[in-house]
C-alpha cells in the first residue's frame, strides 16, 4: 500500500520559499504604494473642502495642494525602507507661451545635512539643480518626462493647458538597503505619475470652486447693490411723496377755501391765499428740477452754458431771493465780496442754483443769528462760502451728506422740508465746473460749505453766450415787450382744458383773439375759416402729435410762414431741439410761464417793420 506523506518534500520547500518572499515583498510594495496615495487623496480632499467653505481660502488652497504633493510624495518615499535613497520632489510652474519654468514649490531632502539634489537629463553630463526659483527650459523638462524612468510628470488640465511639472531628483542607489531593486524605479514611476494625476485633479477642481465663488460673489455683491438700490428708491419715494403732499395740500386746501360757497374773503386775504398757492406750486416746480437735474447729470446730459458772469450782481440777487425767507425767522443776512473779484467764467443760472441750494440749506438748520456768504479768490479759483450759525452737522452725517436722497435725521424728525438731492445735485454741478464742494461743520456750532470755482475755464471749453433760443432766461421776469394795438388772431391747439382756460384768459386780457381747438381734426377745420398770427401747438394730442402736425402744415405752402410756438411738458434734454427740427419757431415749457408766453407771441405776431 502506497504512503503519503502531508510534508513536502525538502526541494520542493526550498524552491518554494523565495516565491513566497517575493509575493510578499510585492504585497507590501502595493499596499505602501496604495497607502501612500490614500493619504496623498485624504490631504488633497481636505484642502478642496476647506476652499469651498471659505471664498478667502480659495485662492491660497491652490499653493496649499502643490506643496502638500510634493511634501507627501517626499515623505513616504524617505520614511520606508522602500526608499534607498535621498530624494527631492518640486514642481515647477509653467506659463503658456513661454519656453521657461521656474521651480516654485520644493521638499526638503531627508538627510539634514543633504545637499541639493540633480536630476539627470537623459545622460549624466547634464543635470538639473532641482531647487527653488531655479529656471529650468521646457525642452528639458520634456526630456525628463521622455526618458526611462522618467523623472518630469506634466500637470495638464482637461484642455490639453500644462499648468505646471512634477519633478523627482535622487541621489545615486544604494543596492544593499533594498531587495526589490528592478522594481523600485517602476514604484517610483507609478507613485509620481498617480501623484500628478491626482494634482492635476485638485488643481482643476480648484479652479473651478474659484470660478464658482467669483460668480457667486458677483451675483452677491450684484444683489447687495440692487438691495441698496431698492432701499434707496423706496427712501426716495417716501421723502418724494411726503414733499408733493405738503405742498399739494396748501394747493387743494386753499383752492377748496376760495371755492367754498358762502366764503367772501377780503382782497387781501385772497392775494394771501393765492400767494400761497403760488408759492407752493413753484416748490412742486423746484422738486422735479431738481429730480431732472440729476438724472441728467447722472446720463452725462447736462448742457452747461459758459458765459462771463458778474459775481457781486449775481450774489446780490441771490441774496434778495433768500431775504424773505430770512426775515421770517429774524436772521440776518451777511454779504461780504472780495474787491478784486468783479467776473468769473460759468453757467451763471448753475452757479446761481449752487448758492440758492447752500443759502436755504443754512436757513433750514438756522433758528437763530446769522447766516452768510463770503467771496474770496485764492490762487487761480473762487471761494463762495456759506456760514451759518445754526445746529451743526455730525461728523457721521457729514459722511453721507452728498449722497443722493440723504437726510439728517433730525431734519426729518422736525418737519424739515426737502428731499435730500440739493447737496448732491450742488456739488456734481461744482464737478461739472471743475470745482468741487466741502464743508466744515461741528455741532451746535454752525457750519461752513465752500464752493471752489477755478477763476477760468480750460480753453476748449470757450465761453458762449446762453443759447438766443433760451428765451425763458431772457423773459420770464419781464413785461409784455409789444400790445397789439388791434385784434390778433391766436389759434391755440391743446386738449387740456385747465391749460386751455389758462392761456385763453391771459392772452385775451393782453388783447389777442385767441380761438381754441382741442385736437387735429379741429385745427385743420379752424385753419379754413382762420388766417392766424401764431400757432400755439401742444405736442401729445387725443388724435395726433403736435410734431407731425407742424411737419404737415410746412409741407403747405399756405401754412409754411406761419409762426408756430409748441408748448409742452417735454422737458428733457434734446426736447427743444427735437421740436425745432420738426420746423417749429419756438419752445415753451409746462407749467406754463405767463409772462414768457407774452413775450413769445408778441415776438413772433409782431408785424415787420
Amino acid at each position: 500500500m502506497q504512503q503519503y506523506s502531508s510534508l513536502p518534500d525538502q526541494n520542493s520547500q526550498i524552491d518554494a520559499t523565495p516565491k513566497l518572499l517575493t509575493t510578499i515583498q510585492q504585497l507590501r510594495a502595493k499596499l505602501w504604494l496604495e497607502s501612500s496615495l490614500n493619504q496623498l487623496q485624504s490631504r488633497l480632499n481636505h484642502y478642496l473642502l476647506s476652499a469651498c467653505n471659505n471664498v478667502l481660502q480659495a485662492g491660497a488652497a491652490e499653493s496649499e495642494v502643490l506643496q502638500a504633493v510634493v511634501n507627501e510624495i517626499n515623505s513616504v518615499m524617505s520614511s520606508t525602507n522602500l526608499a534607498l535613497t535621498d530624494y527631492a520632489v518640486g514642481i515647477a510652474m509653467f506659463q503658456p507661451q513661454e519656453t521657461v519654468a521656474t521651480v516654485s514649490y520644493v521638499s526638503r531632502s531627508p538627510s539634514q545635512n543633504s545637499q541639493p539634489l540633480f536630476v539627470d537629463v537623459l545622460t549624466a553630463e547634464k543635470k538639473l539643480l532641482l531647487r527653488l526659483q531655479e529656471v529650468i527650459e521646457l525642452k528639458d523638462l520634456q526630456q525628463l518626462e521622455n526618458q526611462q524612468p522618467p523623472s518630469a510628470w506634466r500637470l495638464a488640465d482637461d484642455s490639453g493647458s500644462v499648468m505646471g511639472w512634477l519633478i523627482i531628483a535622487a541621489a545615486p542607489l544604494s543596492s544593499d538597503r533594498e531587495s526589490l531593486i528592478e522594481s523600485k524605479a517602476q514604484l517610483r514611476s507609478q507613485l509620481m505619475s498617480r501623484s500628478a494625476n491626482y494634482c492635476t485633479t485638485a488643481l482643476v477642481q480648484l479652479r473651478h470652486i474659484l470660478s464658482w465663488q467669483q460668480q457667486y460673489q458677483q451675483l452677491s455683491n450684484s444683489n447687495q447693490e440692487l438691495e441698496r438700490t431698492n432701499q434707496l428708491k423706496n427712501q426716495f419715494l417716501a421723502n418724494t411723496s411726503h414733499e408733493i403732499r405738503t405742498p399739494l395740500s396748501s394747493i387743494i386746501g386753499f383752492t377748496n377755501l376760495l371755492l367754498a360757497p358762502g366764503y367772501e374773503p377780503t382782497i387781501e386775504r385772497q392775494r394771501e391765499y393765492l400767494n400761497i398757492i403760488q408759492s407752493s406750486g413753484k416748490h412742486l416746480l423746484a422738486l422735479i428740477n431738481d429730480i431732472l437735474d440729476l438724472s441728467k447729470i447722472e446720463a452725462n446730459q447736462l448742457e452747461v452754458q459758459w458765459e462771463c458772469v458778474d459775481v457781486p450782481l449775481l450774489c446780490s440777487n441771490v441774496l434778495a431771493l433768500v431775504k424773505e425767507k430770512a426775515a421770517n425767522k429774524d436772521l440776518r443776512l451777511c454779504l461780504e465780496i472780495d474787491p478784486d473779484i468783479t467776473t468769473l467764467v460759468a453757467d451763471s443760472l448753475r452757479l446761481k442754483q449752487m448758492l440758492l441750494n447752500l443759502l436755504f440749506n443754512a436757513l433750514k438748520f438756522t433758528s437763530k443769528g446769522s447766516v452768510g456768504l463770503q467771496v474770496v479768490a485764492k490762487g487761480i479759483s473762487v471761494h463762495f462760502t456759506v456760514w451759518d450759525t445754526g445746529s451743526g452737522i455730525s461728523q457721521e452725517d457729514q459722511t453721507q451728506l452728498f449722497e443722493p436722497y440723504f437726510q439728517i435725521a433730525k431734519a426729518v424728525a422736525g418737519g424739515a422740508e426737502g428731499t435730500g438731492l440739493g447737496l448732491a445735485v450742488t456739488r456734481k454741478l461744482a464737478q461739472i465746473h471743475g470745482g468741487s464742494v466741502k464743508v466744515e461743520s461741528e455741532v451746535d456750532s454752525g457750519s461752513r460749505f465752500t464752493l471752489v470755482l477755478p477763476l477760468q475755464q480750460e480753453a476748449g471749453a470757450g465761453i458762449d453766450k446762453r443759447d438766443e433760443g433760451d428765451e425763458e432766461a431772457k423773459y420770464s421776469s419781464s413785461l409784455l415787450p409789444f400790445i397789439p394795438s388791434s385784434s390778433v388772431d391766436v389759434l391755440l391747439v391743446e386738449n387740456d382744458l385747465p391749460n386751455a382756460d389758462l392761456m385763453q384768459i391771459y392772452l385775451r386780457k393782453l388783447g389777442y383773439q385767441v380761438t381754441w381747438v382741442k385736437n387735429a381734426a379741429e385745427m385743420w377745420e379752424a385753419l379754413t375759416q382762420l388766417d392766424p398770427a401764431v400757432i400755439l401747438m401742444d405736442v401729445y394730442l387725443p388724435d395726433g402729435n403736435g410734431l407731425n402736425l407742424v411737419r404737415q402744415l410746412r409741407e403747405h405752402e399756405q401754412y409754411q410762414t406761419i409762426p408756430v410756438i409748441v408748448q409742452t411738458a417735454m422737458a428733457m434734454k434734446g426736447d427743444r431741439e427735437t421740436c425745432l427740427t420738426a420746423g417749429v419757431n419756438d419752445y415753451i415749457s409746462k407749467p406754463i410761464d405767463l409772462p414768457l408766453l407774452a413775450s413769445l407771441v408778441a415776438k413772433y405776431s409782431k408785424p415787420p417793420i
